[in-house]
């Protein structure tokens, strides 16, 4: 049976972060470029940062059961089997759905259905270094891909301010969109340290 590790999900995630990062200064570098055009660069780069971090959070909570459920059956007060298939994994966690977190709030709310309250994984991802990353991540990532009021409303109040046009436009300035990234990344390498496997 095939074992998924948190440690290798952790420096895949940083890997791809990286990625994403050399694609917006593709862009940016692109000649010539406009401004729609490097915005809509930042829209699609906080879209596809997210998609990685899902996919991190997800290998991780798969982790965490398919290498040893013991916890698992803790939390659920019930016995399941020691060690059970990634697909099975996916199934208790996503069931017929796929992987999906309403913001910070809403991920810990899912690890903590998997793991207990003091286990490594929730106390580093409650971490109060990465909350304000978290929290543009979700909101942000909504805006640029639902651009409805409610999302932008919901990204205004998560960077503190009362006016932008897109996501993009303002993740392209100051720096903002490698801040988030360098925070995602500093928590995989906790993460990555943390993980026994």
């Amino acid at each position: 049976m095939r074992k998924k590790s948190i440690k290798l999900a952790a420096q895949t995630f940083r890997a791809n972060v990286d990625e994403v990062v050399a694609f917006t200064q593709r862009c940016a570098a692109a000649a010539p470029i406009t401004e729609q055009d490097e915005s809509w660069c930042y829209d699609l780069a906080i879209i596809r940062l997210y998609r990685e971090f899902e996919d991190l959070m997800l290998s991780c909570l798969v982790a965490l059961i398919n290498n040893d459920a013991t916890t698992f059956s803790q939390v659920k007060q019930r016995t399941f089997p020691r060690h059970m298939n990634v697909e099975v994994c996916e199934y208790l966690i996503c069931g017929d759905g796929y992987f999906d977190f309403a913001g910070r709030d809403g991920l810990l709310k899912i690890i903590k259905k998997i793991v207990p309250n003091a286990h490594w994984l929730p106390t580093i991802v409650g971490d109060a270094a990465y909350t304000n990353a978290l929290k543009k991540l979700s909101t942000l990532r909504n805006f640029a891909a639902h651009d409805s009021s409610v999302s932008k409303k919901r990204a205004l109040e998560a960077i503190g301010q009362n006016r932008m046009s897109s996501s993009g436009a303002w993740l392209k300035k100051q720096n903002r969109f490698s801040v988030i990234c360098n925070s995602l990344k500093a928590m995989a390498q906790q993460i990555e340290a943390a993980a026994p496997y």
